[in-house]
């Protein structure tokens, strides 16, 4: 069975994705930087690896197939941890994925990160760090899929989403246990052409 390396597997989405994938018997790596916000999962299929993405972190890659990162600074951090871990690291796993052969990267980015000048808040140092890092992958040769969720809530997965995005601004949301569920299905099917889509919750 192929083994899937999560990045940034203690966050919120990628806590909740882990979860998922191990529940369908997936091999999993988990790369995290604190393996005690992982100590609650208890399963055959999970193998976790503590790693400080401003470092070295290539060896996680080893025997993985498929890749997922869902790895971010926070909204509480400054500038200078969304440029090294939103961009540099991200940049860093699609060098390492590329080293290791991986035959599929999974991208966690954002809506907005297609184009950020049409942005104008707070968000926009993130969005350009998302667009960057978009750009790598796409442009290193691997196979991948781009998933850029809307504004993310708490909510409880509803199981109903879509690609399309909702004419009104407020409506451009969807709950992190979906993107999480999508993630799976993303990982459960095979590798095919290359792929960026948006997400939202279907009202």
């Amino acid at each position: 069975m192929s083994k899937t390396l999560i990045i940034g597997a203690s966050g919120q989405i990628g806590k909740i994705t882990t979860q998922l994938l191990l529940n369908d018997q997936h091999q999993v790596v988990a790369l995290v930087r604190d393996k005690n916000k992982l100590s609650d999962l208890n399963s055959p299929y999970l193998s976790v690896t503590e790693q400080d993405l401003e470092g070295d972190f290539s060896q996680a890659f080893a025997s993985c197939e498929q890749v997922i990162f869902v790895a971010g600074s926070g909204g509480n951090t400054g500038d200078d941890k969304t440029l090294l871990i939103d961009l540099w690291a991200a940049v860093k796993a699609v060098n390492y994925a590329k080293q290791y052969d991986i035959k599929n990267f999974i991208m966690v980015s954002s809506i907005g990160a297609d184009d950020p000048d049409a942005t104008e808040s707070d968000l926009k140092p993130y969005l350009v760090a998302k667009h960057m890092a978009d750009e790598h992958l796409i442009n290193s040769g691997l196979n991948y899929t781009i998933v850029r969720p809307g504004s993310l809530n708490n909510d409880s997965a509803s199981l109903q989403i879509t690609t399309q995005r909702p004419s009104e601004r407020k409506d451009a949301k969807v709950s992190r246990e979906n993107v999480a569920n999508a993630l799976l299905q993303v990982v459960k099917t095979a590798p095919g052409d290359n792929r960026i889509f948006e997400l939202f919750d279907a009202n």
